[in-house]
């Protein structure tokens, strides 16, 4: 069955590739951008199905204001993918908290914004599907990319908690976990904090370094991974998360399997906090 689609950030990267995808599929996409001639652009993929909305996602407002627009003159948002985001590249002692700040303000309260609108419709029709790109960084977290694990460990357990609340009412949401695709990602979509430094050398030159080697050859195939999110969409019972990428599926897999060490190494201590008698959250 075609459904209406609302993706953020389909200028470029995975939003491009998940917006096209959809539209090859036969579904109606609006698709976000920050500029006219973006907008354009993606309008003229697909003159009947391809909605162009231009969004700066950090505006709340406007948010709210977009999708009530698209519900009532496009269609009712069956799918909402918040994908709009960027990375910050630094150590987390050379990066000032501005612009961690700003990292969150896109990566979580952006998205969360986006959440928060479409939330009564899909609440009141009693179905729909929530999607946001989050990162296999927000499952693991990376030398040299802290306030871009951090803004995405946040948006993952927000959800996760809203899954468990809205499920009830035929809506579900996945968490997408990409590793490493080709795209722009490391990039145009990644801001580099300056070194200051020197102690950090040895552990984040090469890292550094490593990264823009390997910007445009890295494993993951964007339209794979479009396909992967159609996928599930059709599934009775839909992944709370999605790990795409062999890469992300080892690198996360090692992270889960170093918390189950220390879970295990020291659960002894773990109990000894306890009151005897203490009640047992669910």
């Amino acid at each position: 069955m075609d459904k209406t689609f609302l993706i953020t950030g389909v200028s470029s990267g995975l939003g491009r590739a998940f917006a096209s995808g959809a539209l090859r599929a036969g579904h109606t996409v609006v698709g976000t951008v920050r500029k006219q001639a973006d907008a354009e652009e993606f309008a003229a993929l697909s003159p009947e199905r391809a909605h162009a909305r231009l969004l700066d996602v950090t505006d709340e407002a406007a948010v709210h204001s977009v999708v009530e627009d698209v519900e009532a003159s496009v269609g009712t948002i069956d799918v909402l993918i918040a994908n709009a985001g960027y990375g910050v590249e630094g150590t987390f002692e050379e990066t000032p908290l501005s612009e961690l700040r700003a990292q969150f303000e896109v990566n979580v309260f952006g998205a969360a914004a986006t959440v928060r609108a479409v939330l009564p419709y899909m609440r009141e029709r009693r179905r729909g599907h929530i999607l946001a790109v989050t990162s296999m960084g927000g499952l693991a977290g990376f030398p040299g990319v802290s306030a871009y694990c951090g803004s995405k460990y946040a948006l993952e357990g927000i959800l996760e908690a809203v899954g468990k609340e809205v499920i009830g009412f035929g809506i579900h949401v996945t968490a997408i976990e990409p590793g490493s695709f080709r795209t722009d990602w490391a990039g145009r979509s990644m801001i580099r904090v300056p070194r200051s430094i020197p102690d950090y050398d040895e552990i984040f030159k090469p890292i550094r370094a490593a990264r823009q080697a390997a910007s445009g050859n890295q494993l993951g195939d964007p339209d794979k991974a479009a396909a992967a999110v159609l996928r599930i969409l059709d599934e009775p019972d839909p992944p709370a998360h999605l790990v795409l990428g062999s890469d992300a599926l080892r690198l996360v897999r090692a992270a889960r399997a170093d918390l189950d060490k220390d879970l295990d190494t020291w659960e002894e201590l773990s109990h000894s906090t306890d009151f005897a008698d203490g009640h047992q959250i669910a």
